[in-house]
Parts: C-alpha cells; sequence; structure tokens
C-alpha cells in the first residue's frame, strides 16, 4: 500500500510540474517575449519549456511500457517507437530553446552509448545554427576590443557571418595591419548568464528523471557537459589549446591549424588566421577536386589517433564543420582544424591504460581485456569493450574489421537482453572521465570515416600504430636505464611488426574475397551474354 502510494505521489507530483510547464508556456507566448529583453524571463521560459519536455516524456515512458514484458518483442518495438518519439520532442524542445540547449543536443547525438534513435535523431542540431542580427554582434565586439574597434583594428568586416555554431560565430575581416585575413569568432551575447540558468536546470531534470525512474541515472551526462561547455565559454582558453594542437602537429604537413593574433583576442571574442576549405565530408568537392575518399579518412583517423594515443590531448567536437578539406598539401590535400573549445588532457596513467587496451583489442587478448577493464572499474563491463571499439564480441572467430557473423550477433542480442538500464547507468557512472571523452571522440571520428566510404579496418590500422607508439613513450621514465629502454622499444617495435603483418594478411583474404566476388559476377555475366547470343543464332532456325 505505501509503495503504491509512493508511486502515486511521484506521478502526481509529475503531473502537477508538467501542467505548470503548459500553463506558463501559454502565457509567455512568442509575443510576451518580444516585448522583453530580461534575461531572467527568458531564462525563466527556457527552463519551464525544457521541465514541460522532459517530464512529459518520463510520463509517457511509464505509462506506454506500463504492463509490458520486458523480455518480449512487443516490448522491443513500443520501446524503440517510444525512444523515437521522445527524441524528436527534445530537438523541438532544443531548436526553440536555442544556444546551450543546441550544444546539450549535440553532446547527446555524439555518445554512442544512448540509443540510436536519440543519436540520430538529435544529429540534426550538428547543423542548426541561426547567426545572431549584428548589432548583438557589434555590442560584444566593442565591449571585448573597444569603442572603435571595427575601424581601428579591421580595414573591412564582413558584416554576414561565414560560420554560425551553437555559441558563437564567425566572421570574415581583414586586418589594418599587413592587409592579414582573418576569421573573428564571437561569442553570442549573454550567454554566460544562460549557462548558469540552464545548466542548473538539466541537473535538475536528471534528477527528476533518476527519482521516477531509478535505473535511468543521466547525472554523469550532465556532469560530463558541464565541465565541456564550461571551458567553450572562454575563448582565451580555446586559443591555448590551439596553440598547443598547432605545436603537436608543426612536423605534420597533412595537418592545419591558424594562428591566433592575441591582441584581438579576448574571452568572449578570438580572431585567428583566415584558413579555406570545404567540409570534410563534402563528397561532391572530393570528387570533384579527385581528393580519395578514403585517403582522407586515413589520414583522418591518423591525426585523432595520434591526438589520443600519443599526446594525449584530443580534440573533442569532431563534426564535419570543424574539419576541413583543403586542396593544398603535397598529396593533393590536407585537413584544417577549427574550434578548440572542447579539447581535454588525458591523465597519463590513463592514456598508457587505453593503448594497452587497444593493442588487447587488436589481438584478441581477452584476458588482458578484463584486467583492463577491472582497472577502468568496469568489471564485467569490460567484455562489451571489443563491441563498442571494434563491432565484434569478446570471443568472436570473425576477422578483425569484418564485423560480428550472424550468429553471433544473434548471440549478442541474446545477451543485451537481460541488460537493464540500470546495469547502462552503472556502465557509465564507472568509467573515468577520460574515457567518456575518448569514446565520444571515437564515436564521431567513426562517423566521418563511414560518411567517407573508408572500411573500418583503416581505423583500426590507426588506432593500432599509434596505441603501440603511444606505449613506446612509457620508456621515457627517468627510472629505466639505457638498456631497459632500448629492449622495451625493441620489444613494441616487434609487436608493431607482428600486426602490421596482421592487417597484410587481412587485408590480403579481402581483396582475393573481392577478385574472388568480380571474377564470379563476371563470368556469370559472360555466360548470361553467351547464352543471349547463341539464342539470338538459332532462332531463326527454330522457328523456320
Amino acid at each position: 500500500m505505501v509503495t503504491r502510494r509512493r508511486i502515486f505521489n511521484k506521478y502526481l507530483i509529475a503531473g502537477v510540474i508538467a501542467g505548470a510547464g503548459v500553463t506558463f508556456q501559454t502565457l509567455t507566448s512568442n509575443s510576451f517575449l518580444s516585448s522583453t529583453d530580461s534575461p531572467f524571463i527568458n531564462g525563466v521560459v527556457r527552463s519551464s519549456r525544457a521541465l514541460f519536455t522532459i517530464t512529459s516524456t518520463v510520463i509517457d515512458y511509464k505509462f506506454s511500457l506500463y504492463g509490458l514484458n520486458p523480455h518480449t518483442d512487443d516490448y522491443r518495438l513500443t520501446l524503440s517507437e517510444l525512444h523515437l518519439r521522445s527524441a524528436k520532442r527534445i530537438l523541438t524542445m532544443c531548436e526553440a530553446n536555442k544556444g546551450i540547449y543546441i550544444k546539450a543536443g549535440q553532446f547527446v547525438a555524439a555518445i554512442r552509448q544512448v540509443p540510436k534513435e536519440y543519436s540520430t535523431t538529435l544529429s540534426s542540431l550538428q547543423d542548426h545554427a541561426i547567426p545572431f542580427r549584428f548589432e548583438s554582434i557589434k555590442h560584444v565586439l566593442v565591449s571585448n576590443l573597444g569603442l572603435n574597434c571595427l575601424s581601428e583594428f579591421f580595414f573591412s568586416f564582413d558584416e554576414v557571418p561565414v560560420a554560425a555554431a551553437s555559441i558563437a560565430q564567425v566572421h570574415h575581416a581583414v586586418l589594418v595591419k599587413d592587409r592579414q585575413e582573418v576569421a573573428v569568432k564571437v561569442q553570442y551575447p549573454g550567454l554566460e548568464y544562460q549557462m548558469k540558468f540552464d545548466l542548473v536546470t538539466m541537473s535538475l531534470l536528471s534528477k527528476l528523471v533518476g527519482w521516477i525512474f531509478l535505473g535511468y541515472r543521466f547525472q554523469w551526462l550532465v556532469t560530463e557537459f558541464e565541465k565541456s561547455i564550461a571551458s567553450e565559454l572562454d575563448f582565451i582558453a580555446e586559443a591555448k589549446n590551439l596553440e598547443r594542437i598547432r605545436e603537436n602537429f608543426k612536423d605534420n604537413s597533412m595537418v592545419r591549424v591558424p594562428n591566433v593574433f592575441w591582441d584581438f583576442t579576448t574571452r568572449q571574442v578570438m580572431t585567428m588566421e583566415f584558413c579555406r576549405g570545404r567540409k570534410v565530408d563534402d563528397l561532391e568537392f572530393l570528387k570533384e577536386r579527385g581528393i580519395s575518399e578514403v585517403k582522407v579518412a586515413k589520414t583522418l583517423a591518423e591525426v585523432f589517433a595520434e591526438m589520443i594515443f600519443v599526446h594525449g590531448f584530443p580534440h573533442g567536437d569532431l563534426h564535419p564543420g570543424n574539419i576541413l578539406v583543403s586542396p593544398e598539401g603535397k598529396n593533393g590535400f590536407s585537413l584544417v582544424l577549427l574550434d578548440f573549445g572542447i579539447c581535454k588532457q588525458l591523465n597519463e596513467d590513463f592514456r598508457l591504460k587505453y593503448c594497452e587496451l587497444w593493442e588487447a583489442l587488436v589481438v584478441k587478448d581477452s584476458a588482458k581485456i578484463q584486467e583492463i577493464g577491472e582497472y577502468f572499474g568496469v568489471g564485467k563491463y569490460s567484455r562489451y569493450f571489443p563491441v563498442i571499439f571494434t563491432g565484434r564480441t569478446i570471443d568472436s572467430k570473425s576477422a578483425l574489421g569484418e564485423g560480428m557473423s550472424v550468429e553471433e550477433r544473434n548471440n549478442l542480442k541474446q545477451e543485451l537482453k537481460s541488460l537493464k538500464m540500470e546495469d547502462i547507468s552503472s556502465f557509465m557512472e564507472s568509467l573515468p572521465t577520460d574515457f567518456l571523452t575518448v569514446l565520444r571522440t571515437d564515436g564521431l571520428l567513426r562517423s566521418l570515416t563511414s560518411k567517407l566510404g573508408a572500411p573500418l579496418r583503416v581505423r583500426l590500422l590507426a588506432y593500432a600504430e599509434y596505441a603501440l607508439y603511444g606505449l613506446s613513450l612509457k620508456a621515457d621514465s627517468k627510472s629505466d636505464s639505457a638498456i631497459e629502454v632500448v629492449l622495451f622499444r625493441f620489444k613494441i617495435c616487434l609487436r608493431y611488426i607482428q600486426l602490421r603483418l596482421l592487417f597484410g594478411i587481412l587485408g590480403l583474404v579481402s581483396w582475393l574475397e573481392n577478385i574472388k566476388h568480380t571474377s564470379t559476377r563476371r563470368f556469370k555475366d559472360f555466360l548470361a551474354s553467351a547464352g543471349f547470343v547463341v539464342r539470338n543464332l538459332y532462332r531463326p532456325l527454330l522457328t523456320a
């Protein structure tokens, strides 16, 4: 009786909250909002809209799944429809609230551990950004660079932005000094105040969901997003990230990072070298220029593998607008990296363990994978590392890069049916924050290489190569003798050669299979053509 009363009270409170949200949204119509620029009122309206959306979504889940057996196909179909319906509802809310909510939607879309209905639906937010009027942008410029900055520092300044994102927009300009072309990134006005308001709302909503759904805990997601967005709003920190990555790749002719103009850079305005190029997933541009999509994907995988495994300082926002392809470069192209607001220094112990994990994943060392999983604090869930990163089960017999067999896929489906949302929440909460960073980066990279039509093997080989190179850096410890350093690096070199041979054999097998498939198809086509010719030759004789 007490349990039922508690459940009833939860739904009663949720219903009151939803009703309050509807009422407040009705009272705060667009006409009312247009009459005030109060950040507080706007914040309350956005919070009300978010509260209504999440509360109604929670109620939808509870009542739509009520009485259904979680182990039936009917339950799974209903759950998928619920995910899609809820994702569309949240997408509408993010588009209406704009700003930080757009960024939050992008953040969730990049995490592969959320249901695919959410990641697919919310991924449309990557290209959803409405620029501010120049009057508002000019106010930010003047407050940061001075009253006469537009005439004193800039020979020309295009009022129409060349790019717009969730927290800032970019304008093309030419400096008075040296007539240098620059890109001026300007933060949207009032964003820092909005951030504080919106993050409190998101935290409360995550707790509300966890209170009603005991197994659904999303506070880890809010915490990671809060860390991410706080760093993005400080353009001085972003400029320092940019310079660090520029230094890391100074000897790599395939990577270009713009230069920062510190005299015209503040917390809300960032001025950098203007770099031309097209989005990395612009396949028509690549085709027109004769640039191989697979080579672009290979370079992309190598660059970000080096960031993670060697530098321990990855770029965390790999959507296509932040990576351009320039037709300039010794190999016919180069990658231009932009937007360094989300960069993170990985813990050195984590970097080395992550290198070891990838070596174990490539050679299918299940015992080592389990050992590293214990180190990361995920225990039994470490058996899913191969599924997450390589698309194979931990006991898979299929070749690396070939995915799972039908039997393995069916077995995995049956195994996953026993997992509850509480298990997924526990898994994500147990992971170190650095792991969540590389998970997100890896998910974005996989999406890009897939769009470029590159086989899975391209990313796996890049990861294997740089993981071993990253491990070799462990030998730089002052406590190691010269002989120990040499021996360690010799072992790493041998392991790398073994991996290269493994991938070489896999590539040869794949090539032979393609040749066999192509030859069989051509032979069948030849027989069909020959049969057609023979029938036409003898048809007059047969009809005579």
